[in-house]
């Protein structure tokens, strides 16, 4: 077979990653490659290797991300499947890189599972378990997101079940059995997989059920037979594992031998080899037969060997499988940061002067902010003081008037007086036509508070709400107070006493519940 050409892993990579979707990609069901090698696997196992490896290298050349991807994990299932665990590895690993790079979860969910089944191989339970559950993880959300149907859930359930059963943990093994054969309802009330049914008959052999056992493993046997004969090799190892539980020592050994001749017709599920060989060589032991005892453990340990052992290629990778991801997406992010090291710096630039204008909005904004509530107090400040003012300019002018009162009662008093003293006038006309003119104290007193209300709109509503206990007179006191009048005044205005109005003022300061050294009219001119 001539040798061919192939790009290195990360020139594919980069390249694929610069120039994804440029193309139409051909939908899987296409893949003349994978269609061909499956031809060929059986019989020419080297054939299909060679059409596999030209479908990677066409697929990449065409740019189409989920075909190669198809190619890579079809190749890793054939090496997979013959034992080379190596490459089988290394191909899963590089179409997992492709998958992030593309963000394609469908196919990054099916790497997941085949990196548990290699796991799996490998004798690496909970490494193969994570896998399973990774895979599974991002299954239930493609679901959600119906993006992939509940055939993928199965297919899942069913690779950890297995996994499970070949580690002997047959209770997790059971659990998950039950959730295949629920999802299976939830499809079609009479869907069957017989993959399913063939773990299920062997669990029951497990739980002692022989004869349900094994009908359930024959029926699976008849359906492989006609659809999947490379299978058999796995049902016949479990019917001779049934048989061997019975204690049916001879007919287990056809059964494993059947299993074996199949895997070796096949090129599939080589791994089961492994177990037949061990199990035969037992089985011979213990009856004696020292001979085929021995033959089969040497071929059980050779094959270990060639599969594990120190000088086996696959015992490198298993010892290297750890640091392989690391070292691969170490040098994934170096070359893509050479890609897009251009990009980067447009992006930083373009970062930067974002930086500044945004910079200099957020200035501005605030600037602006600062001058809008200046301005803000500012007016509110000039009137709030114009209001001040006004109101000042109409208590003067109601302190005016109401002194102007004063002044008027006091006139008219002395010339009452000045007229009692003289016997020339009508005396008693003149006081007649002097009263029509003055008016009683409580009027001048209704005009004043009218006035001093209109003008003082709040202060009886605040002092009110401050001290209810208070009184008419106390509240006619506070406002003349307020107004900054005189005890002189005030009697006059009130139609009081000077000393009246000294004990209403004492009155005033106790229920207001001033001290002795703070003054009154201080203390109204807060309100």
């Amino acid at each position: 077979m001539m040798k061919r050409s192939r790009l290195p892993l990360m020139l594919i990579t980069v390249f694929l990653f610069i120039s994804l979707y440029a193309k139409a990609q051909e939908p899987y069901g296409t893949n003349k490659y994978i269609e061909k090698a499956n031809q060929l696997t059986a019989k020419k196992l080297d054939s299909a290797i060679y059409y596999l490896k030209a479908g990677i290298d066409y697929y990449a050349e065409q740019k189409d991300t989920i075909n190669l991807i198809n190619n890579l994990c079809q190749l890793s299932a054939v090496y997979d499947n013959v034992l080379d665990y190596g490459k089988s590895y290394d191909g899963y690993w590089e179409a997992l890189i492709l998958a992030d790079l593309s963000n394609d979860d469908i196919s990054k969910s099916r790497i997941y599972q085949e990196l548990g089944w290699l796991y799996t191989a490998y004798r690496r339970e909970e490494e193969s378990l994570r896998y399973f559950n990774m895979s599974l993880k991002l299954k239930k959300q493609l679901f959600k997101e119906k993006k992939i149907s509940r055939d993928y859930l199965v297919s899942n359930y069913f690779a950890i079940v297995n996994c499970y059963r070949v580690n002997h943990n047959y209770i997790m093994a059971k659990t998950y059995l039950d959730s295949c054969e629920l999802s299976l309802k939830k499809i079609d009330p009479n869907k069957k997989s017989y993959y399913v049914e063939t773990e299920k008959g062997y669990l029951d052999a497990i739980a002692g059920n022989y004869e349900n056992a094994l009908n359930t493993l024959n029926e699976s046997r008849l359906f492989f037979e006609k659809k999947s004969p490379s299978y058999l090799t796995i049902v016949y190892f479990l019917i001779g594992e049934v048989h061997k539980l019975k204690g049916d020592f001879e007919e287990s050994l056809g059964y494993y031998k059947e299993s074996l001749r199949f895997s070796e017709m096949y090129n599939k599920h080589l791994g089961y080899k492994l177990f037949n060989y061990e199990v035969l060589s037992e089985l011979y032991y213990n009856q004696n037969n020292f001979k085929e005892a021995f033959f089969y453990k040497n071929k059980a340990q050779e094959l270990n060997e060639n599969i594990f052992g120190r000088k086996s290629k696959n015992h490198k990778h298993l010892f290297e499988i750890k640091d392989r991801y690391r070292l691969q997406k170490e040098k994934e992010k170096a070359l893509l940061k050479e890609v897009r090291i251009a990009k980067l710096e447009d992006q930083k630039r373009i970062g930067f002067l974002q930086n500044i204008l945004m910079g200099v909005v957020v200035v501005f904004m605030f600037l602006y902010g600062v001058l809008l509530f200046r301005n803000l107090r500012r007016k509110h400040k000039l009137e709030k003081q114009k209001t001040n003012e006004v109101m000042m300019l109409k208590n003067r002018e109601l302190t005016a008037s109401a002194l102007q009162l004063i002044e008027k009662e006091e006139f008219i008093s002395k010339l009452k007086q000045n007229i009692s003293k003289s016997d020339a006038i009508d005396a008693k006309a003149i006081h007649n036509m002097l009263k029509g003119f003055q008016n009683s104290p409580g009027g001048n007193w209704k005009e004043f508070e009218a006035r001093f209300t209109s003008i003082n709109q709040d202060f009886y509503k605040k002092i009110r709400s401050k001290y209810p206990d208070l009184g008419q007179t106390d509240l006619k006191l506070c406002a003349l107070v307020k107004l900054g009048f005189s005890s002189k005044e005030m009697s006059s205005l009130l139609g009081i006493t000077i000393e009246s109005v000294h004990t209403s003022r004492y009155r005033l300061r106790k229920k207001l519940g001033l001290e002795k050294g703070e003054n009154l009219i201080d203390f109204m001119s807060t309100i």
